[in-house]
Order: C-alpha cells, then structure tokens, then sequence
C-alpha cells in the first residue's frame, strides 16, 4: 500500500480561507491540502508553502515604492520558501520586485488580468469625458462661484471624429476601444504584433506595433495607456512622443506610472502643449506631495484606484480558484507571466 501524498499547502490570508475554505474543500476532494492564514504562517516562519494567493487585503494601501511591515513579512516568507511552485496575485500587473524575484527563481507568478478591465475601462473613459467637458475648469468655477458660460475658446469638441491611441491591447484596451467607438471616436489599437505595421478597416479598429506609434501620433487627439510596464514600454512617453502629438492634445495613464518620462509630462503641459491629463499612476507612488501635477488645473489625479471596485474580489478569487482546478488536473494555469 502506497502511503498518502504530502498535503498541498496553501498559503492565504485568514479572510480568504473563511471565503474560499468550502470551494477549495471541493476542488481538492481526492488530495490532502493543508490551509495556512498567513498571519500564522509568518509567526511561525513556514516556508513550506507550495501555493499562495495574494488577494487584495494582503497588500493593502502598500505600493511598489512604499512597502509597510506586514506586507515586507509576507514578501520575506515568500522569499524564503523553497517549495513555492505559483503565486496568484488579484493584479494584473506583476511588476512588482517580489513577483520579478520569484520568477526569475522559476515560481510561476499567475496574474489576474481581466478581472478589473471593464472597471479600469470605465474610468478611463469617466476621464477622458471629463477633460473633454472641462470638468476641471467647471470644478474650480463652482468651488469659486464663478458662473462663466463655455463659449469661445473654452467651448467644448465635438468627440466624434477624434481620434483615441489606445496603448496597450488586453482586456482593458479592447473593452476601452469598444466604448469609445460607441462614442463616434476613430480608435488606433498600439500592440505587440499586428498583420502589417499599418492595417486600417473602414468602420473599425486601426491596429499598428508599437514601432508604428510614432506615425498615428500626430493625429492623436487622445493618448490613452492600457500596457504593461515592460522594456518596450519602460518610458515609452518621453519628450519625443509628446511633442509629436498636437497642439491640445490629452494624456490618460491607467497603466504604470513609469510608462511615461514624468519630468517631460510636466513641461509639456507647463508649455501648454499638452492640453491636459487623467493621471492614476505615477512614477513614485504616492505621488510626492511638492509634485507640480497636483496643483495643476488641466490634470486629474487620482491614487492609483482605477482598478478598485467592490466586485472585483469576487471575480479575483474565482480566477484563483479556476487555476487551482487546473493545477489539481495537471494542466496548464491561466494568466501566467511569460
């Protein structure tokens, strides 16, 4: 007689293992499997978990740049345990420095893209209704209780038949361009791959590569971030893109902070050249408080809350336990980190 397999330890927080504690129950029937609250876990220093899922209160109002106690405990742990085979993170980004550690030691690091798109989508697009309405400027007049009429120069486009460079193709992107083509917007999807450099479809998409950004800028009337941070995208934004874009053009930023040269971001909207920005992430988080943007009437800013929802938890935690369906069988996680 064979004797029993070692039980799969999992390594989440309590709140989670309240949640998720039946379905897991369920998924892991014929497999012993040992929960751990990493409250425990890490006041007992065990670094024999195999699994961990790093749901949202787990990282709590930590950023990437500004890591508190609690959470650097539970990077430590992860650090420190040889066995991890994957990590699910509620993000769909993974560049955060423990994520980057961990798969360069071969832990498979699962994200949870899509999870947020259609919220992240929304508040692009809240955004870039407001720049396009003069929310700000009307903000400002009402705080004031200045009754100025929108006419001459402070009347309002037509959205219509411009044009929005979406940068970035997943799932944000897609549910993004399907939005403001329902607005009348002529959309330029920027991604990895595309049939041809340029590929235009009467009535539809525009798709270019990255390498042919630089030919639909001067025709953008909105630039719209949607990527991942990668080398490609690594300032992609510099002083260069954003003199090649018109005259009054606006920025909106829900990817990372480091896609765009901040320093050339501040010129360009001090010169007046930029007409304006919704800003959610920035290239230190949070943002400096002597940061010029704050003060600046033409920008948004906003703490890098774009993705925050009160569903999204719901739909993080079922793509977490999807994938440890798959891990049971044998197959192949979802959203891996390539």
């Amino acid at each position: 007689m064979s004797p029993p397999s070692r039980p799969l330890r999992l390594l989440m927080s309590q709140s989670s293992i309240d949640q998720l504690g039946p379905a897991i129950a369920q998924i892991m029937a014929h497999r012993p499997h040992e929960l751990l609250a990493l409250d425990t876990a890490v006041a007992m220093q065990r670094t024999d978990a195999d699994v961990a899922f790093i749901s949202r209160e787990v990282t709590g109002t930590s950023t990437k740049h500004q890591i508190h106690p609690a959470l650097q405990q539970v990077y430590d742990l992860l650090r420190q345990s040889p066995g991890l085979k994957w990590v699910h993170i509620h993000s769909a980004g993974a560049d955060r420095q423990i994520y980057l550690d961990l798969k360069a030691r071969g832990v498979h690091i699962a994200t949870s893209s899509g999870a947020n798109a259609q919220v992240v989508a929304t508040v692009a697009l809240a955004g870039l209704l407001a720049l396009a309405r003069r929310f700000p400027e009307l903000w400002a007049e009402q705080q004031a209780r200045q009754w100025k009429p929108m006419l001459g120069e402070r009347m309002p486009r037509d959205l219509p038949g411009q044009t929005a460079t979406l940068v970035g193709w997943g799932p944000i992107g897609q549910k993004l361009g399907s939005f403001l083509q329902a607005l009348g917007l002529h959309v330029v999807a920027v991604r990895q791959h595309a049939a041809s450099p340029l590929t235009v479809m009467p009535d539809a998409i525009e798709h270019v590569t990255f390498e042919g950004l630089h030919q639909v800028l001067p025709r953008t009337d909105w630039l719209i971030l949607a990527c991942p941070l990668t080398d490609k995208t690594r300032q992609l934004v510099n002083a260069q893109t954003l003199t090649a874009l018109p005259a009054g053009a606006h920025l909106i930023n829900v990817a990372r902070g480091e896609v765009v040269d901040e320093a050339a971001l501040v010129s360009a909207l001090q010169s007046g050249h930029l007409g304006g920005a919704f800003l959610d992430v920035f290239a230190h988080e949070p943002l400096p408080p002597d940061s010029p943007l704050w003060a600046m009437p033409q920008v948004m800013v906003t703490p890098h809350a774009a993705g925050h929802s009160d569903g999204n938890e719901k739909r993080v935690s079922q793509m977490f336990l999807d994938n440890l369906q798959r891990h049971t069988a044998g197959q192949s996680l979802l959203n891996l980190v390539n």
